[in-house]
C-alpha cells in the first residue's frame, strides 16, 4: 500500500520533557497534521509534554531509538502517508527547516533525504568530535563499498513511503540512520542531502554524553555498515520487507 501527498512527522523522545515542547513549537504549520512523539520510557514527564503540545504520543516499552522509529512506522501503516520525516526530541535538529529536507522527497526528486550537519551550519560544540569521527568513518565505508556519498549520519531525515516500505527497517537502536543509508544504496533508491543547522541539544545526550554510549553506538554502525554489506553479497539485493510484526 503506497503513500499519499501527505507528510507525518515522527520523533523518537526519552527525557525529553525540557525540549520537547519547543520542538514540537517550530515545526512549520504545514507539517503538523501528523506528529507523533514516540515516548521511550521516560521519566520526566515527556508524555505529557508532548501531549499539551498537541503531539500524538505512542509508547515503546522496548528501548532503542530504532524501535521507537518502528513503533511510530507501525501507528501509520493502515493510513500511510506520502513521506515521513524523522527528527530528535532534544532541541538539536531545527525543525523550521523542515521543508527543505521534505520537499524534494515530496517532488518526486529523491526518495530519500539526510538533512546533513556537515553541510549546514553548526553552534560550536553541538556535533561532538566522536560524533565527527564516527560520521566520517561510516559514510566513507558507504562510499568505499556502495559507491555512494554521504557526509552525515544525522537524524533530521525524510523518506518516501513506498521507499521506505522496500528498505524493511528493522534495526532496533543505535544503527537506524545507517541501515537506512546502507539500504538505500543497495537498493539504488535516489538519495539526496541537503544542508541543516544543529545546535547543542537540551540536556546530556544518550550516546556521545558518555564513554559507553559512543562506544555502543560506534561499535553497532560499524556492525551494521557489514551485515547490510554482506547480505547484500549473499542476496544480490535488500529484500524489501514490511515493519516487524512484533511493533505493529
Amino acid at each position: 500500500m503506497t503513500g499519499d501527498g501527505r507528510v507525518a512527522v515522527i520523533i523518537p523522545a526519552l527525557n525529553e520533557a525540557a525540549s520537547i515542547a519547543r520542538v514540537l513549537a517550530d515545526i512549520p504549520a504545514p507539517y503538523r497534521e501528523r506528529v507523533i512523539v514516540v515516548d521511550n520510557g521516560s521519566a520526566d514527564g515527556t508524555p505529557a509534554a508532548a501531549a499539551k503540545a498537541g503531539a500524538i504520543v505512542l509508547h515503546e516499552p522496548r528501548r532503542g531509538y530504532g524501535a521507537a522509529c518502528l513503533r511510530g512506522l507501525a501507528s501509520l501503516a493502515p493510513d500511510p502517508p506520502g513521506v515521513v520525516c524523522f527528527l530528535d526530541g532534544d532541541y538539536s535538529d531545527h525543525p523550521e527547516e523542515m521543508a527543505r529536507v521534505v520537499e524534494p522527497v515530496l517532488s518526486g526528486r529523491a526518495d530519500l533525504v539526510i538533512g546533513s550537519r556537515v553541510l549546514g551550519e553548526r553552534e560550536p560544540g553541538a556535533l561532538t568530535p566522536q560524533a565527527r569521527f564516527g560520521n566520517r568513518l561510516a559514510t566513507l565505508l558507504i562510499r568505499g563499498l556502495h559507491h555512494v556519498r554521504f557526509t552525515d549520519l544525522g537524524p533530521f531525515r525524510a523518506v518516501s513511503w513506498e521507499g521506505l516500505e522496500r528498505l524493511g527497517m528493522a534495526d532496533p537502536d543505535y544503527g537506524w540512520t545507517v541501515e537506512m543509508q546502507v539500504k538505500a544504496a543497495k537498493l539504488g533508491l535516489r538519495t539526496l542531502e541537503v544542508p541543516v543547522s544543529y545546535r547543542k541539544r537540551i540536556g546530556r545526550s544518550k550516546v556521545s554524553g558518555t564513554i559507553r554510549g559512543t562506544v555502543g553506538a560506534g561499535r553497532k554502525i560499524l556492525w551494521v555498515i557489514l551485515r547490510e554489506t554482506l547480505r547484500g553479497r549473499a542476496t544480490g539485493a535488500a529484500a524489501p520487507g514490511r515493519f516487524p510484526p512484533d511493533l505493529v
